[in-house]
């Protein structure tokens, strides 16, 4: 595994940022790391990337203890903090090659000039980084972050405040990154989620509620909620009495019924239409965007 994060905990003062929270990212995986503003995603990525130390808990890059050793570990990581920290006054090329010697990276102008054309900053390249737009920033930021070659990606809310048009660059960006390297991001864009991300690790005050791909989060939500329309006459009342239904609400020509456990109710409506000999006309499970599935773990 890339990344190794075993019962973590973060404590500023009495108050707990990050409890007991364990999850792996394996090599060449894009997983996005996911929760409400405060959920304790900065700082469980600061402690993965040896910016903070941990409380307690254990953390690996790359087989290596984070809390050992991290200098060593750094040198495998690359990371773009939420506010990319940038020298506006230097020019593009003159700050990729600072942050490079930074690294002791070899053939230094060759892998400065390769990573300019890999993150698309070509026509930018001779440019002041203060005279660059938001999106242009980023893709400095990007290229600082793999400069050195990293086998770990960590990138935070790295499409914050991009327009539509720059969100499409740097998605394709990191995923092309990701083909090669591990990557861990987060983001409040469900799309941006679906669309880049192998799996959807998703924490909440603190706490991992979720680590799963986007489809099998959705997929296990959506069967908890089914929508139903029968032949003939049904009531709410006779509806709320089958097993395991917690909720039933009337909507245009059927039901949404929604279960109280965590089980697929169309086995459970269909013995219901059997032994109250109806027709069911339509019955399927009510699909969840990324998004409900998101607020229903969190709210």
């Amino acid at each position: 595994m890339s990344i190794e994060v075993n019962h973590l905990f973060k404590y500023y003062g009495e108050q707990a940022a990050v409890q007991d929270i364990s999850f792996n990212v394996a090599a060449g995986e894009i997983v996005g790391f996911i929760g409400p503003n405060g959920a304790g995603k900065s700082t469980t990525m600061k402690i993965i990337t040896g910016f903070i130390p941990s409380s307690s808990g254990d953390v690996k890059v790359c087989g290596m203890p984070v809390n050992e050793d991290s200098m060593q570990t750094r040198q495998l990581i690359g990371y773009l903090p939420e506010h990319n920290p940038l020298y506006l006054d230097m020019y593009v090329k003159e700050y990729l090659e600072f942050v490079g010697k930074i690294y002791k990276v070899k053939n230094l102008k060759a892998r400065t000039e390769e990573m300019i054309h890999a993150v698309g900053l070509d026509v930018e390249q001779n440019k002041k980084i203060g005279a660059l737009s938001k999106g242009y920033r980023q893709r400095v930021g990007l290229a600082a972050a793999i400069i050195h070659d990293p086998q770990v990606l960590i990138l935070d809310e790295p499409t914050s405040g991009l327009d539509p048009n720059q969100l499409v660059d740097i998605r394709e960006l990191i995923k092309k990154i990701g083909k090669e390297k591990t990557v861990m991001l987060s983001t409040h864009i469900m799309q941006e989620v679906e669309a880049i991300c192998d799996r959807v690790v998703i924490i909440n005050k603190g706490r991992i509620v979720a680590n799963d791909t986007a489809s099998v989060l959705q997929q296990s939500m959506s069967l908890q909620t089914v929508y139903v329309e029968f032949e003939g006459s049904v009531s709410k009342g006779m509806l709320a009495k089958i097993p395991h239904v917690g909720k039933v609400e009337a909507v245009k020509e059927g039901w949404l019924i929604e279960t109280r456990d965590d089980i697929d109710l169309r086995k459970e409506i269909s013995l219901f239409a059997q032994k109250n000999d109806l027709l069911v006309l339509t019955l399927r499970a009510e699909e969840k965007s990324l998004e409900e599935v998101f607020k229903e773990l969190t709210k």
